[in-house]
C-alpha cells in the first residue's frame, strides 16, 4: 500500500473508533458469561509464548525481523496486564493481578519496546568531526595502527603493543586519547573500537583558521579512498564473495534524499553493533572481517555536465536504473 493511501487509512479508522467506543460504553452490559473461557486464555498465552520464543531466536540470530516480534509482544503483554487487573478487579486475586501487571508485565512490555527501538536506531554515538580529531587520526600513525588493530577485536595493552611494534607507554597514552575523544573503550581486561559516526561540518561553521587542516585532511582521505577504490576495482579476483557494489541513479526531492541517507546510517550503525561486544558471527555463517563500505550521493545532472576535454561531448556517467557489479 502506498504511503498517503495508507495514512488516510489509519486517520479514517482512528476517527470511525471514537463513535465505535461511545456505543460499546452505553450498550455493553456489565457482566457477560461465555464460554471457551479456558480457551480463549489458553490460546492467547501460547501466542504470546511463541511470540517471545521467536522474537528469542531472531534476536540471537541477530536479524532484523525481532523488531516486530518485540513490539507485537510488548503490546499482548499490555493486553495480557490490562484484562488480568480488569475483570479480576471485583475477585479476590485483584491484588496479586494488579502485582504481577505492575511487577512483571509492563516492565518487560517496556523493556521489550526499548531494545526493539534500539535495535532499529541503532544508537551509535554521532558527532561532527573537529580538528583534534584531524590531528589525533590524521597526525598520529599510532593511533591509525591501534584503530585498525582494534577494529577486528577486543585487545589488551601488551597484545597491541606487541602488535604494533610500540612501547607499553606509548599504547597507554594513545590509548587516553583515543578514549577521551570516544574512539575506544576499555572491555574487561582490554580495549576495543568504539562505533562513531564523524559528520562533516558545514562549511561555514568551519572557523576560518582550521579550514586548511580540514581541507588537507580531506584531500588525503580522498587520495586514500582513490586509491583503494583503484586497487579493489583492479584485482576483483582477490576479494571473491567478499566484493560487493552497487550503482544507482534515483529522482528525489532534497528531503528524499535526506531520509535515504539517514535511513542508511542507521542501517550501517545497525550493522556496526553486531560485532561491538566483541561476540562471534550473529549469523553463523563464517568468517568475520572488517569490511569497507562507502555511500555517496550527488546531483547527476551536474555530472552529466562535464564534458571531455578533447571532443567537448558530454561524458554520460551512468543510465536509469541500477547495476550491480
Amino acid at each position: 500500500m502506498r504511503r498517503r493511501p495508507l495514512l488516510l487509512f489509519l486517520v479514517v479508522a482512528t476517527v470511525a473508533l471514537v463513535p465505535w467506543i461511545g456505543f460499546l460504553l452505553v450498550t455493553l452490559p456489565d457482566q457477560y458469561q461465555t464460554r471457551h473461557w479456558r480457551l480463549a486464555w489458553v490460546g492467547f498465552d501460547l501466542a504470546l509464548v511463541v511470540l517471545l520464543g521467536l522474537a528469542a531466536w531472531f534476536g540471537w540470530r541477530r536479524r532484523r525481523a525481532a523488531v516486530p516480534l518485540l513490539v507485537a509482544t510488548a503490546a499482548l503483554l499490555c493486553c495480557d496486564a490490562w484484562f488480568d487487573v480488569v475483570l479480576d478487579w471485583n475477585s479476590p486475586d485483584r491484588w496479586l493481578s494488579l502485582a504481577t501487571a505492575v511487577l512483571v508485565e509492563v516492565p518487560i512490555a517496556v523493556l521489550l519496546a526499548v531494545r526493539a527501538r534500539t535495535i532499529v536506531t541503532a544508537g551509535v554515538a554521532s558527532r561532527e568531526l573537529t580538528v583534534h580529531d584531524i590531528e589525533l587520526v590524521l597526525g598520529n600513525p599510532s593511533a591509525q595502527r591501534m584503530l585498525t588493530l582494534l577494529g577486528t577485536r577486543v585487545m589488551t595493552t601488551d597484545e597491541l603493543a606487541a602488535a604494533a611494534s610500540l612501547s607499553r607507554e606509548e599504547v597507554r597514552a594513545t590509548l587516553r586519547e583515543l578514549s577521551r575523544a570516544g574512539y575506544v573503550e576499555a572491555a574487561g581486561q582490554g580495549w576495543r573500537d568504539v562505533p562513531l559516526n564523524l559528520r562533516a561540518p558545514r562549511p561555514e561553521d568551519i572557523a576560518e583558521a582550521d579550514r586548511p587542516r580540514f581541507e588537507a585532511f580531506w584531500d588525503a582521505r580522498l587520495a586514500h579512498e582513490l586509491k583503494l577504490f583503484r586497487r579493489a576495482f583492479r584485482h576483483p579476483e582477490r576479494f571473491g564473495p567478499w566484493a560487493q557494489g552497487s550503482r544507482a541513479r534515483l529522482l528525489l526531492s532534497q528531503g528524499e534524499l535526506r531520509r535515504f541517507a539517514d535511513e542508511y546510517l542507521e542501517l550501517l550503525d545497525r550493522y556496526q553493533l553486531l560485532h561491538a561486544d566483541g561476540g562471534g558471527d550473529g549469523d553463523g555463517d563464517g568468517e568475520v572481517r572488517a569490511v569497507a563500505l562507502r555511500f555517496y550521493a550527488f546531483p547527476d545532472d551536474l555530472l552529466t555536465a562535464d564534458t571531455d576535454s578533447a571532443s567537448g561531448r558530454a561524458v554520460p556517467v551512468d543510465g536509469p536504473g541500477r547495476d550491480t557489479p
